[in-house]
């Protein structure tokens, strides 16, 4: 008991695992994460719907999203910001690693008679001949990659955008990063039986690295014929490390915002926004 109860407590190196998948192609974790994305009044795997319709206003407007515009939404989910943009009459594009998620996402553009085309992929793989006026990465998932993961991402935008194109994405800032606090929990059946239909005890070890600006939330999941550990990763930036990692991939910052429906920004909010472009 002693040596799991250490192991459980041990502090990894910072992005020393990535278990991202496990969230996201799991059929029973999948179909939790679904069950989240389609509460409209909290912001847990989505925003809520208010925002969301307040934030595709401000992007259909601020990029001129038209049936001439092609964009790109990496990590889309349930396709609440694709079937928005679809409905300009754009040639939008969705990529995702849930099945669940876009089985849904399909139903609906199939309801909706909306051209979205979805592909079932993890992003950092994917690859194309086409290029976007506007590639969106909404909801943190930047932050949750490695920072290898992260230039590959950067590098991938770069290639996919068009000359003029805009990429518009969301992170946390140091202000969350300060507010993190390490603690140590365990509970039975953890989050309303999230990780499991099993019955199960989950530990929650939250650790800061300082140095790198990074926390993690470490789950171990113990069932009674089995045991595992979720990574939960999450880098928190400033406007100018943010712009160093996108200079690195001939990318700048051209705006920053408080969100994505273009709030004025705030360096004392948790998060912020920003729209890069090539350099």
């Amino acid at each position: 008991m002693y040596t799991q109860l250490k192991e459980i407590n041990k502090k990894p190196k910072a992005f020393e695992f990535y278990t991202a998948d496990s969230l996201w192609t799991d059929e029973y974790r999948s179909k939790q994460m679904l069950s989240y994305h389609l509460k409209e009044d909290i912001d847990v795997a989505s925003r809520n719907i208010d925002f969301i319709n307040r934030s595709l206003k401000w992007i259909i407007s601020e990029f001129n999203i038209s049936e001439k515009s092609k964009t790109c939404d990496f990590g889309c989910a349930v396709g609440l910001y694709t079937t928005g943009l679809a409905k300009t009459g754009a040639k939008v594009t969705g990529i995702d690693f849930s099945k669940n998620s876009l089985e849904y996402a399909n139903e609906i553009a199939k309801k909706e008679s909306l051209d979205i085309k979805y592909i079932n992929k993890n992003y950092l793989e994917y690859e194309s001949d086409e290029k976007y006026d506007l590639i969106t990465m909404i909801m943190l998932d930047f932050c949750v990659l490695s920072p290898y993961q992260r230039k590959i991402l950067l590098d991938k935008f770069y290639n996919l955008l068009s000359d003029d194109g805009s990429i518009l994405l969301d992170v946390q800032s140091l202000k969350a990063f300060d507010e993190k606090e390490e603690i140590s929990t365990y509970e039975h059946n953890q989050l309303f039986n999230f990780w499991s239909a099993n019955d199960y005890y989950g530990f929650v070890n939250t650790f800061k690295y300082e140095d790198e600006k990074v926390s993690l939330d470490k789950y171990t999941i113990i069932e009674e014929s089995k045991s595992y550990v979720v990574y939960n990763w999450f880098q928190y930036f400033s406007p100018e490390t943010l712009q160093k990692e996108l200079e690195n991939s001939g990318l700048t910052i051209k705006s920053i915002y408080k969100d994505v429906a273009g709030s004025v920004y705030d360096e004392n909010h948790t998060e912020f926004a920003v729209v890069a472009t090539k350099k």
